[in-house]
């Protein structure tokens, strides 16, 4: 039966498209270029070594999905919080823990402690106003301040979204530069191709503030059974629902009539009919199957905005726990664990800086930042029978196609830093550069968030791309890169305002 819709690309926002399409009663029908489902979003076991480890090799955590956007789906993802959340560890007795309780010995001041409670009070206001626009089409920086936001945040926001991430941590007179240094990075410049200073940095911290799924807390969250749990359930649900999902099915460009796209064509050189198309592949992975369809104002637009990814993921299975010099109490091996330049309190924001200067250079950072997860202690599923750990270092940045050589090394030296003895618990390895990200998940330019995160609301790919019967819904749509879903849910809505429901 010829499909009213096909969406290009498995991954969690075509998924949520496709459940809500077909829920209106029409024929979706989604196509994968892989052997698997769930673009980024997805379990796998990457280790020879250790072959029934699993790990979630893209995507880590699951923090942004809005919670109305899960009822609206009707389904119930289970995820774990992680108390705490946060551990930054030194080489020394000193580490702090963020959680439930804010535990650290040394590392906070009194100073500190305001700041950060101030900080963490404005976000909650930011996130609670914000919310409602991710389901929305959006306007530009300043009608969503006007729409959204509280009148006495308004221009907060506006300098926040256009502005550096430092720039809006310096507001709140942190006395340590090693807490502003952690804040700047796991929010400001996770995923993104940019610095510390850089325009746009303030949007992305903000963007990985808007966790607001139950029980989060503001907080990102494990997902039971690793990150393919995502898109498993919400295959499952549109399925249920008469959709149909083929594999190993890639795209190869489109098929228009008289300046309307009128379906697909496969490599295998199969044509597949359908009123419209939705691209919940990468934008610039869609512009490149419409070809010279594709219109040329918005061609230019994305192009002038497109950037190569510069995360590092080093996925690993160890064969034990490490022990870290500071030894804190408890778990804190659910935590993202983050190693810093300049965590034994010299000159963290100018190790910060001199780490994306030589990125800009091609180098490879003598200092890289790190993120350290390490989930199998809160969701022991993803172990195998002899109790290996699936572990994972998410380092920004490092620049698109440079060679690593023995970067890793260097990594996990960096890692016995702090904890003594944890390159010896490598049992094996699954390393990720971004070019490896790109050919592994099929995303142009190994960009995790597709469109860097320094684009903002109108300026990311539209939902109608003005080529009449084609659309976009994915993560370089509105709101922004991760696991969100909003794309999906805001691309299916424009899709039913042009097609009649059944």
């Amino acid at each position: 039966m010829t499909p009213d819709v096909v969406i290009i690309g498995t991954g969690h926002n075509g998924l949520v498209s496709g459940i809500l399409l077909a829920r209106a009663g029409l024929r979706v029908t989604m196509l994968e270029a892989a052997t698997v489902i769930g673009g980024a979003t997805r379990t796998e076991r990457p280790f020879p070594r250790v072959p029934e480890l699993q790990q979630s090799t893209g995507s880590y955590l699951l923090g942004l999905m809005p919670p109305e956007l899960m009822r609206l789906l009707e389904v119930e993802i289970p995820v774990v919080r992680r108390d705490p959340h946060y551990f930054l560890p030194t080489s020394t007795s000193r580490y702090l823990l963020r959680g439930s309780q804010r535990i650290d010995n040394g590392i906070y001041s009194d100073a500190d402690r305001r700041a950060d409670d101030a900080m963490q009070a404005e976000l909650a206001q930011l996130r609670e106003d914000l919310a409602p626009a991710w389901l929305a089409n959006p306007g530009s920086v300043e009608e969503t301040a006007e729409r959204y936001i509280r009148p006495s945040l308004r221009q907060t926001f506006v300098d926040l979204v256009r502005g550096s991430v430092l720039d809006y941590l310096k507001r709140f007179d942190f006395e340590s530069e090693l807490l502003i240094s952690m804040y700047a990075v796991t929010d400001g410049l996770s995923g993104i191709n940019a610095g510390p200073d850089d325009p746009g940095t303030g949007h992305n911290f903000l963007v990985h503030n808007m966790c607001r799924l139950p029980g989060a807390d503001g907080t990102w969250m494990i997902t039971r059974g690793g990150m393919g749990t995502v898109s498993r359930m919400l295959a499952d649900k549109f399925r249920s629902l008469g959709g149909v999902i083929r594999t190993s099915a890639r795209v190869a460009g489109l098929s228009t009539s008289d300046g309307v796209v009128t379906g697909v064509v496969l490599d295998s050189g199969e044509e597949i009919d359908a009123k419209a198309v939705l691209g919940a592949c990468d934008p610039y992975e869609l512009i490149r199957l419409a070809g010279d369809a594709f219109p040329a104002p918005l061609r230019s637009h994305m192009l002038a905005r497109q950037r190569t990814g510069t995360t590092l993921k080093v996925n690993l299975a160890l064969s034990g726990l490490p022990r870290f010099t500071c030894d804190p109490p408890g778990q804190v091996f659910g935590s993202t664990i983050h190693l810093l330049p300049g965590s034994d309190g010299d000159q963290p924001l100018a190790r910060l800086r001199r780490m994306w200067a030589q990125v800009q250079a091609g180098e490879l950072p003598d200092e890289p930042t790190i993120e350290w997860y390490l989930h199998t202690t809160v969701d022991p599923s993803l172990s195998d029978a002899a109790g290996h750990h699936s572990s994972a270092l998410f380092v920004q940045s490092v620049p698109y196609g440079v060679e690593l050589g023995s970067y890793v090394d260097k990594l996990l030296s960096i890692c016995d830093y702090y904890a003594p003895g944890t390159s010896s618990l490598v049992a094996d390895s699954f390393t990720l550069t971004p070019q490896g990200i790109e050919s592994h998940f099929g995303i142009t330019g190994g960009h995790i968030h597709h469109v860097d995160n320094t684009v903002s609301f109108n300026d990311r790919m539209p939902y109608f791309t003005g080529l009449a019967g084609l659309y976009a819904g994915s993560a370089g749509c509105h709101p922004a890169g991760s696991v969100i879903g909003a794309a999906g849910h805001n691309a299916a809505q424009a899709i039913l305002q042009d097609l009649p429901a059944h």
